[in-house]
């Protein structure tokens, strides 16, 4: 079911569809939403859609299939007949969720669909990071036979900050790769020790014992690495985060890897998506994709069957 743009009303009212893993091709699930009764939507068939594509195209949706754009409490507020939103993951920081609920607007996430899929991304970014495989790739390609010595990811220490679902699938990928994990999480799960490698440790421990941090935390008022966390890493160490953007401080990064506190930043995640130039994109030892942790066949299934449900059930039981 490819999207045509937007359509006319339909016999329950419309439906707005962003996410770009759905927006571009459609999905199979989406055809329940049409069968309850709904016209689909799509502001930007592929794309993000912008803030004026959002106004202008949800101006008379009654639900929402959101991906990660921002949903300001100006914007919301123009969207008179919203009733509910449905996230096809888990986080909503770019929903101003006060306002939601002030203007009645339900809003569903479908946690642990994409779990799987950023947590073997994760192991792909450290393994990318102790081999320099796209500095290699670039080399050969360019006609350059040149080398990087690499590290063996086994006996590695892995710091995990933020241990919950996906955290915790990342803790489980790693020590099956012969690495020993360190984890920190603000309400740690106790029953969750899977190996005699695995041990719980406060924050500043896991930063100053781990040769490999992974961020998989929500997002914080401060960036979890900020100049001082920075400061407490082992030398050389490698940063690889799928989780948020604002977990790091960009510039007291930039400033750890100039020095060789930092050997490499392996991130999926940014402020602005698609971002802007910078001297910490371009940087010779970060490591970029383009936000695809949830973006395998299995997790795109697995999170628009749960958005679509969750966005039916909302829709169900609002006013």
């Amino acid at each position: 079911m490819p999207p045509t743009g937007t359509t006319t009303t339909g016999r329950k009212g419309r439906i707005a569809v962003t996410p770009r893993s759905l927006s571009g091709g459609g999905h199979p699930a989406l055809r329940l939403l049409e069968d309850a009764g709904y016209d689909l939507v799509f502001p930007a068939p592929g794309a993000v859609p912008s803030e004026e594509q959002i106004r202008s195209s949800l101006s008379d949706c009654v639900g929402y299939l959101a991906g990660t754009e921002v949903l300001s409490g100006a914007l919301l507020e123009e969207l008179p007949n919203l009733r509910a939103i449905s996230r096809n993951g888990v986080g909503v920081d770019s929903i101003d969720q006060e306002a939601a609920a002030r203007l009645g607007i339900s809003v569903v996430t479908a946690p642990g669909t994409n779990s799987q899929g950023v947590a073997e991304l994760t192991i792909a970014l450290m393994l990318a990071s102790c081999r320099s495989i796209p500095w290699h790739d670039t080399q050969l390609k360019s006609g350059d036979w040149k080398r990087r010595q690499g590290r063996e990811i086994s006996g590695q220490v892995l710091g995990v900050i933020g241990c919950g679902q996906i955290g915790r699938r990342v803790a489980s990928l790693a020590l099956g790769l012969g690495m020993k994990v360190l984890a920190f999480d603000e309400y740690p799960l106790a029953s969750f020790n899977p190996s005699p490698d695995f041990s719980w440790a406060p924050l500043e421990t896991v930063l100053s014992a781990s040769q490999i941090i992974s961020l998989h935390m929500p997002p914080a008022g401060l960036p979890v690495l900020g100049a001082e966390a920075i400061g407490l890493l082992r030398d050389g160490a490698i940063v690889i985060n799928t989780a948020r953007a604002s977990l790091i401080d960009d510039a007291a990064m930039l400033q750890g890897l100039d020095s060789g506190r930092v050997d490499t930043l392996a991130t999926d995640v940014f402020s602005a998506e698609p971002p802007a130039p910078s001297k910490l994109i371009s940087h010779p030892r970060v490591i970029t994709t383009p936000h695809i942790g949830g973006y395998t066949r299995e997790s795109v299934d697995r999170a628009t069957e749960a958005a679509v449900e969750n966005l039916l059930n909302a829709l169900a039981t609002s006013p």
